[in-house]
Parts: structure tokens; sequence; C-alpha cells
């Protein structure tokens, strides 16, 4: 027994000493990587009697190191994850440089105070298996190599402080911060910080919040504050946020707001003014509109450089106010606080329309991509007209006192997102709710019309009541039975109506799509089909009925796909006539998604504009819940498989002379689409597997869901990120705001893909090649040199084609400059491709029968263009003459 005693404590005593002396050793290693020897340290003394080290007095285990500041230099050694029940290490303002070790599975570590040093870089490990740290600090290290806040952090549920401002941190800010419930301090300002705030910051306890001055700035709104009821200091200023300022009543703590130099926009809510304990705030260079705040005399605060509509506290005009609060329904938009200034709704408002005598008349927001709701506010405009909502993303109802407006004429609210009831409108308001979601109307109790898409002028019959009578008996027996025989006769009669439509299409309308038409005998504009409208557009596009689609694409048959996408899929048709379509259709429950949206932009769009380099749009299918566009069929397919799946399409490999065509096929398209067109519009989605081909491999954009107009005398607006990666622009990637240089950069990017014959992104490369645009810049920076063997092996490359390329080359570097206003417009592209292209010839008389058909050459050129790609409704001439939409610039 005395024997297994002492066994014990000699082994007790050997674990005891092994650990003071690995301990021993990682301080040793520590003190020789520093310089000068940190003061009280010395290799002939005990480390746990150094100056600032304290240890357990058991075990020897060191438990914190603090050398701050000591004005020392040097690494830290790897050597430090040793120290198993280190607790604190602080080695603050100094000038350690180099990589820094990893503390992983440092299971003891609280404190981690690194700040105010020149360390290099971060090792993806660095904080992983931290459970009990509480403080993180790695403020003012500007040196290091950019890296993100790592996920596994989440695991750290202890963290109280997290310092990090002015650490090349990149990214978005995780959404994990709600597993913090002790966290307090977060500090990451002078960072390159990107996105959003984290929803999760309103679940959080968080005091203290410095997110300001990122590079590039963070974006998005900032609702989220008005959930951190713990705030006391919020530090935002110097970023891109956008919206309005939420509603920080609750934020009773709150001393400290920095929100200047950001792009806010509509009224400061009044309840800031009444925060408690706040001392200090700034507005400055934001786009805040309404009354400028009154704070009290107690409160520092600077709002210059923002639209308010007076310098002095006090009420806005009151169609300023009507018009804000309607802003505010849609989320105060940026691009209406450009124009939206001062207290004179008058006085060259954007999209507002006056009379002599200074009444707002017209407000006109149509296809501008605004969403948001429709507030009850408008119907504070007693003057108003006129009002166009229509081809937006609105959603909601619409409020039911528009209905009071005495002076309303029209009310277009078509192609939203509107649902719930639809309110009563007399007949003498021409209203359009055409494609929306609503579920049923509202009828006034003194009768009038209901509006159930288009507007109905059949009133309700005055003498039927809709409730008991005023002295409170029943309706009478014979009023019920004249109520059931009104509607047996109404019945009969629209039943009749419906079977005499139908007839009279069967005999009179020749559904016959060639080209991108349909031809009918039809006089009207709109086509009747088993007692529903199918309007026909100005330039031809059609509602064409599911039971032709059907047919034509052998119900959608998988052997008729001819591709798929994140919209749905793209079939093959084949008309009664022999002519080929391609029929897009929706994937089954995106009606209420983004490609709903998609599906209603490419109709706006399409129906505005026509170039030869555009695919057309021949007709759309609205069914249930189906939603079908319906194209000319391009047989070539992509030019993406062209370029990467020829082979695997039976393809020949493209010559230069086809694919510089091609470039300038586009690069036309593109330029009709920023400047020639009666408005700009940016497509927003340019890419290889966007561009079609016709037999004679020339090109045409196709998918216009993205496409967006610019708006008047903007060369900017701000929206939603969307696009391919490998396409998109760096500044529109981080920022959210889109110009044509956006397409110019996808455009340049395509151009690469034509020479190298390699994709934007291929995963399956190397990491340094994977990126097409970073690779190819590289070689461009080389002046030349490997640029031979960056070219598509398949080309055959003589002296004058390489000098064609070489061009080409410079020029899709030049388009994918990172700084947009570096790269060129698309006319200066036409301009440099022109040359290399095909070169147009005139056809022969006998190779115009065979190319056209039978084109009638005694037509006039605009009705013969029109002719021959569109089999179209019987116009005149003058008809279609005065229907055309700038056709001029397209040929």
């Amino acid at each position: 027994m005395a024997y297994a005693k002492a066994l014990f404590l000699f082994l007790l005593i050997n674990l005891l000493t092994v650990s003071f002396c690995d301990d021993a050793a990682v301080m040793s290693k520590l003190l020789a990587a520093l310089s000068p020897a940190p003061s009280g340290w010395s290799a002939s003394k005990d480390p746990c009697t150094w100056t600032n080290v304290n240890c357990d007095k058991s075990t020897g285990n060191v438990l914190s190191i603090n050398l701050n500041p000591q004005s020392i230099s040097g690494e830290l050694p790897s050597e430090l994850t040793q120290l198993e029940s280190l607790r604190s290490l602080s080695v603050q303002k100094n000038s350690l440089s180099g990589p820094l070790p990893s503390f992983a599975n440092m299971s003891s570590l609280q404190e981690l105070y690194l700040d105010s040093n020149q360390f290099s870089s971060i090792p993806q490990d660095f904080l992983l298996g931290l459970p009990n740290l509480q403080i993180f600090s790695i403020s003012d290290n500007g040196e290091l190599i950019p890296w993100k806040i790592p996920s596994y952090l989440a695991e750290s549920t202890n963290l109280e402080s997290f310092y990090a401002s002015n650490a090349s941190i990149t990214g978005v800010i995780p959404n994990f911060f709600d597993s913090f419930p002790n966290l307090q301090n977060l500090r990451l300002s002078y960072n390159n910080l990107t996105g959003s705030l984290p929803g999760s910051f309103g679940s959080t306890f968080i005091q203290n919040l410095w997110l300001n001055n990122q590079q590039q700035g963070l974006s998005g709104t900032i609702h989220v504050l008005s959930s951190m009821t713990q705030l006391s200091q919020v530090w935002l200023q110097a970023n891109a946020f956008t919206g309005p300022i939420p509603d920080l009543s609750k934020c009773v703590n709150l001393f400290d707001l920095q929100l200047r130099d950001n792009q806010l926009t509509g009224v400061v809510p009044v309840s800031i003014t009444a925060l408690p304990k706040l001392v200090n705030i700034t507005l400055q260079n934001n786009y805040l509109q309404g009354p400028i705040p009154d704070f009290g005399n107690n409160v520092k605060i600077n709002v210059v450089g923002n639209s308010f509509c007076k310098d002095t506290p006090g009420p806005c005009d009151p169609q300023v106010t009507a018009l804000l609060a309607f802003a505010g329904g849609l989320g105060y938009p940026i691009m209406l606080t450009h124009s939206w200034e001062g207290n004179d709704a008058c006085n060259s408002w954007k999209y507002i329309s006056c009379d002599e005598q200074g009444n707002v008349i017209t407000v006109n927001l149509e296809m501008d991509d605004f969403s948001g709701t429709i507030s009850p506010a408008l119907a504070n405009l007693t003057s108003l007209r006129n009002l166009y909502l229509d081809n937006n993303n609105l959603s909601g109802p619409i409020p039911e006192n528009l209905n009071t407006l005495p002076n309303l004429q029209v009310l277009d609210v078509s192609n939203n997102h509107l649902s719930g009831l639809i309110p009563y409108f007399p007949s003498s308001i021409k209203v359009n709710t055409d494609g929306n979601l609503f579920t049923g109307k509202v009828v006034s109790p003194g009768g009038g019309s209901p509006v159930l898409g288009q507007n109905s002028d059949a009133p309700i019959p005055s003498d039927i009541p809709l409730s008991g009578n005023s002295n409170g008996s029943s309706i009478s027996a014979g009023m019920i039975v004249g109520v059931v025989i009104s509607v047996v006769i109404v019945v009969v009669i629209v039943f009749f109506v419906s079977y005499k439509c139908y007839m009279k299409r069967q005999h009179k309308m020749k559904v016959s799509v060639k080209g991108t038409a349909v031809s009918t005998e039809i006089k009207k504009r709109d086509i009747v089909d088993c007692g529903r409208t199918f309007h026909v557009h100005e330039d031809g596009n059609i509602a064409i009925p599911i039971q032709v689609l059907e047919k034509a694409t052998n119900f959608f048959s998988q052997e008729n796909v001819l591709g798929s996408g994140g919209y749905g899929v793209v079939y093959l048709g084949e008309l009664d006539d022999g002519t080929k379509v391609a029929v897009k259709k929706m994937k089954d429950g995106a009606t209420l998604t983004t490609g709903m949206n998609e599906f209603q932009a490419e109709i706006a769009f399409l129906t505005k504009v026509r170039h030869r380099n555009l695919v057309a749009l021949i007709g759309y299918c609205i069914n249930d819940n189906n939603r079908l566009l319906v194209y000319e069929y391009m047989p070539q397919g992509t030019l993406g498989h062209h370029l990467f799946e020829w082979e695997k399409h039976g393809f020949d490999p493209l010559t230069w002379k086809q694919r510089v065509t091609i470039a300038l096929d586009v690069a036309r398209g593109i330029e009709y689409l920023h400047s020639l067109a009666h408005q700009s519009f940016i497509h927003r989605d340019i890419k290889s597997s966007n561009i079609l081909l016709c037999d004679d491999t020339r090109a045409k954009v196709a998918d216009f869901g993205l496409v967006r107009k610019v708006p008047n005398d903007k060369s900017s607006f701000e929206t939603r990120v969307a696009g391919t990666f490998g396409y998109l622009a760096p500044e529109y990637a981080t920022t959210g705001r889109a110009t044509d240089k956006v397409d110019v950069y996808a455009f340049g990017v395509v151009l690469m893909e034509i020479i190298t014959g390699k994709k934007a992104i291929d995963e399956t490369l190397p990491d340094e090649t994977c990126h097409l645009v970073t690779w190819f810049h590289k070689i461009i920076i080389r002046k030349g040199y490997n640029l031979r063997n960056a070219i598509d092996p398949t080309l055959d490359l003589d002296d004058q084609t390489f000098e064609s390329i070489s061009k080409v080359a410079e020029l899709a570097a030049h388009c994918t400059a990172n700084k947009y206003f570096r790269r060129p417009n698309m006319e200066h592209v036409v301009n440099v491709l022109g040359p290399f292209a095909q070169k147009w010839k005139p056809l022969r008389p006998e190779e115009i029968e065979e190319k056209y058909g039978g084109l009638d050459l005694h037509m006039s050129l605009p009705l013969a263009f029109y002719d021959s790609s569109i089999e179209s409704l019987p116009f005149t001439e003058a008809q279609f003459n005065g229907n055309r939409l700038n056709q001029s610039a397209q040929f």
C-alpha cells in the first residue's frame, strides 16, 4: 500500500513538472521571439516571476500575459497554443508583425488583445474551439491580409466584446450574432464589409455598435436598429445605407447616433427627438426629406446636406406632406429624393404634373420598378386627376379612400402584385387593374360600377337593397323572385354572347403565328376567345391561348425541351403552318416570386422596343398558374453552346470571323438599349447563355427579365443586385448601384470567353485561373506575354487573325476595368469591333426570294421590315407609322 502511494506521488510530481516545463519552454520561445526583451523578463528566471506574467501557484501553468505596451517588435510563436491554461493574452500597442499564430482549442482563453500592431495574416482556425472567449480585440492592424469573420466564431457563446476596427475584414457581417447572449460591444469600423445589417442583430443586447467608414460601404436599410433596444451608441456614418430612419422610440438608452454620409431617405421620425438620453446626432449628407427635426437645446445636431422642405422646423406644404407619405409607402426610394426637394411639389418634381394654380393633377410612376404599398395619403391630393402606377412591383390593397378624390379621371395600377378587395369607383373614372392578384371587389351601398380587371360600366340596380330597409322589415318574396329571374336572364345572355363570340372567332380569326405576330380579320385590337379577351399589343405581340401552345409543344413534352434555368423551361414549339417558336414556361409555383417579376418585365420591355439584334417576343400566355412567353426560334442555340459544348451539340467550332461578328451583333443590341431606343435601358444579365444564334450564326441578345429603365436625367440608379456571378461588375455587386457600365463589364467578359473558349467562372480549374477576368487581366498586363497560349486552340491563327484578336483582347480588358468610369461606352465598342467583323453585302434577287420567301418589294421600307417579321393584323401603312416605337433607330 505504501508503495502504491509513493508511486502515485511520484507520477503526480512528474506530471506537474512536465506541465510546468512545457509552459516554461513556450515562454522561452516567446521571449526569444521578442525584441527588445520585455521589461522584467529574463531567461535565467522562472517565467512565473516575470513582470505581468501570472501563473497558477499549484500547477505553475501560465494564466495571463500582459505586454501592453512595451514598444517591442518580433513575431508571436506558434507554440503559444500549448499554453493550455492561458486565460488572458495582451500584446496590444506594440510593433509585432508576421503571421498570427492559431489560438485554436485553447479552451481556457477568455481575453485576447492583439490590437495596434502590424500583424500580416490570420490562420483559418484562428479562433476555433474557444468556448470561454469573452473579449477579442484586433483593431488597428491595417497590414493584415483581407480575412472574413469565421462562421465557427458562433461557438464562442460567452463573447462580450468584439473589437476589430481597421483590421482588413471583408465580406458580409455574419448572421449569427444572436448566438452571443452577453455581447455588448461590436466594433468593426474602417474595414471593407459589404452587404446589409444582419437580421440577427435584432435579437442581441448590443450596446455599442460601430460599423462606420467601410471602404465600399454597407448597404440596405437600418430598420433592424428599432429592435436593438439596449443600444447606447451607434456609429454607422460613411456607408451606403438607404431607406428611412426607423422608429427608435424603444432605444431609451441611446445617447450617440451617427448616421451622416449615407443615402438615407424619408422623413425623420419625431420619436427620435424625444429620446431621453440623446446628446449627439449627425444626419448631414443624406437625402432626408420633410420637416427639419426639432431637437432640444441639449442635443448637438448636424443636419446640413439634406432635402428638407424648409430651413427651419415646422410642417411642410400639405401637397408635399401627402406626396412624402406616398413615398413612404414605397419605402422612400432614393430616385424620388433627387428631385423631390423644397416645399413646392410643382417646382420641377419628377413624376409630378401641376395645373397653373399649383395643384398636383398627375402622378406618373409607371414602369419604374417601384415596390411597396399605395399610401392612402394620396387621397389628400384633392386636385389629382391622373394616377399612373402600372408595371411596378407594388403589393397590398388599393386604398379605398382613393374613390373620394373628386377630380380623379384615370387610375392605372395594372401589372403589379396588388391583392385584396378592389374598391368601388364611379363609372366616370377609367380604372385598369389588370395583372394583379385581387380576391374580389367592394361595392358601395349606393350602387355603381364594381371594378374587376378593367372597369365595368354596368351599375348595380338601385332598387335592389343590399341590406334590410330602414324600418327593419324583411325583403319581400316577390323581390327575391324578381332577383332570381333577373340573374337567370343575365346568365342566359352571357352564355349566348359567349357562344356567338366563339363562332365568330372560328370564322373570322385565323391564328397563324409567323415571325412575331398573329394575323386575324378582327378589326379591333383584341382577340376574343371563349368569352375571354386577349389583348394585342401595338407592335403585334398578343396573348396566345394556352391550347395553341400546348398543341405546338406536344403538351410541353420533354422531347421538346430546349433548355432550362432559374426562371423555368424553354420548349420548342411548331405551329400549324410549320413556324417554329420558343416557348418559355415559368416554373410551377413561381407566380408570386421573382419569376413573376421577370415575366412582367419582359412583356413590358419587349412591347416597347424592337431591334434586329434583340430576340423578338411574339406573344405571351396567362392561364391559371401558367405564365408563358413566346419568342422567335433561334435554331443555333446559345453562344455558350458553341464556345464550351460545341462537340456535345454537334457544332463545328466557330471561326474568328464568326466570333467577332457575333460580338459586334451583341454590341449593337446593347448600344441600342443604352442610347438609341426611345428610353435608356440596362440589361443586367449579359452572358454567353443569353446570346442566341440564327441559322447564319448572327447573334441576338435574349432574356430581358432583369432589364431596367434608366430614370430620366440619371446615369445610375439603385436596385437589388441581380445577374450572374462572373459577369457582375464589382461596383454593382457591392453597392447595388447600376449604370450602363454594368452591361459593358459583362460584355467584356463575353469577349474574353469568345477569345479563350473558357467560361467566366470554371471551378474545375485551379484558383489562379478559375476566374476568367482576373486571369485574363494578368495576361494583358504582361503586354502580350502568353496571349497566344490563352487563345482558344480551335482557332486557326495567322498573323492577321492574331492582330485582330489582340485588338479585341485589349478592348475586353478596357470593358472590364475595375473602375466603371474607365470603361468605354457601347458606341466606342461598336466602332472598335466594326472593322474586324464580316462586311454586309446586298443580296441578289434570287437570294432575296430564297431568304425572305417572296417579300413584297413594292412595300415601303419600314412596312416591308415589319411585314417580313410579322404576319400582322391588317394595318394600313399610316396606322403602322403611327404605332411604331422608334423603329428608325433599329436599322
